[in-house]
């Protein structure tokens, strides 16, 4: 079309009529008078725009997938955070179980050693003012905890208190080199004192060189006046070698702690000591020797009376 003063006429006047229809049309509402021509206009083209849709659909559906996959990506991501605290919350439990395990073995001894104790957890482990085996606890002077008060575990001996804060302590393990404590060998009550060496046993000198040991016996700590540094009866460790006798003064021992110094959690101290020496009643129980099985060979005759060239055994264990 050419652009004439007529064809301007004319596009001003269609676009007045389409805005006339758009406003009928709006203010019709259900009942528009070009409602009728909107079903017709929809009957006549609505073929066409289905052939549209399906030529478009499968790229439609493409973006979609695409649209999707990204979806269940972020789904993906998001159930993969949601399992990664799964596990992690599955493994807070797993270590709360151990530190109730922890704690109730703890509560055991010190129900059988009549101790008082104030319960701790270990927070630091490492040097500490000179020591090389320390651990620092989180409590301290703010919950009775004073220097020189013996600590614990469910296993048996820890150490002693020896420095003490406001809301934390050190405490000096029983296998630091500077660390020495007085015990008493189960049944015969044999004393001695024994000292740390770090990461190997315990050497334990008695005070009677022609004593009667043996591997396996089993040691508590002997106790110190007014209960401090230590508690009389709490558990040291067992006897793993025994030195020959050669007639001195002392005989020397090496024992395996009950104590693992190097997987420290839970702790406990003792603020109260026994009434009584609890003696060896906060040792473990014994295991129960495994029965050592016998042979028994039976030979059986043949018809002739003469042992046969091979014999037939039956092993029976008793």
């Amino acid at each position: 079309m050419r652009d004439t003063k007529e064809s301007r006429l004319l596009l001003v006047l269609l676009i007045a009529i389409a805005f006339a229809l758009i406003t009928v049309d709006i203010r019709g509402g259900r009942n528009s008078p070009v409602d009728g021509a909107r079903q017709a206009a929809a009957a006549a083209f609505g073929p066409i725009e289905n052939g549209l849709s399906s030529a478009v659909d499968p790229v439609g559906n493409a973006v979609s997938a695409v649209r999707d996959s990204g979806s269940r990506h972020d789904r993906l991501a998001v159930m993969e955070k949601e399992n990664a605290a799964l596990k992690a919350k599955l493994g807070s439990d797993d270590r709360n179980r151990s530190r109730l395990g922890q704690l109730d073995r703890m509560l055991k001894v010190a129900g059988q050693g009549q101790y008082g104790i104030k319960g701790a957890q270990v927070i630091a482990i490492g040097a500490a003012q000179g020591f090389s085996w320390t651990i620092t606890i989180d409590a301290g002077a703010d919950d009775g905890i004073r220097r020189d008060m013996t600590v614990l575990n469910g296993d048996g001996l820890v150490g002693r208190v020896t420095t003490v804060g406001p809301d934390t302590a050190t405490v000096l393990l029983a296998n630091d080199p500077d660390f020495t404590v007085g015990t008493r060998m189960e049944g015969n009550d044999e004393l001695g004192f024994a000292s740390g060496q770090g990461d190997r046993p315990l050497r334990v000198e008695l005070l009677n060189g022609k004593a009667e040991v043996k591997k396996g016996d089993r040691l508590v700590t002997f106790g110190s006046q007014a209960d401090k540094p230590f508690v009389p009866g709490v558990p040291v460790g067992v006897v793993s070698r025994v030195d020959p006798s050669g007639g001195g003064l002392t005989r020397t021992l090496y024992v395996t702690p009950y104590v693992g110094f190097s997987k420290l959690d839970i702790v406990g101290v003792v603020v109260a000591g026994p009434k009584k020496d609890p003696r060896d009643e906060v040792l473990p129980a014994k295991p129960k020797p495994v029965p050592t099985p016998t042979v028994t060979v039976t030979v059986t005759p043949s018809a002739d009376g003469s042992a046969p060239d091979d014999a037939d055994t039956d092993g029976q264990q008793q």
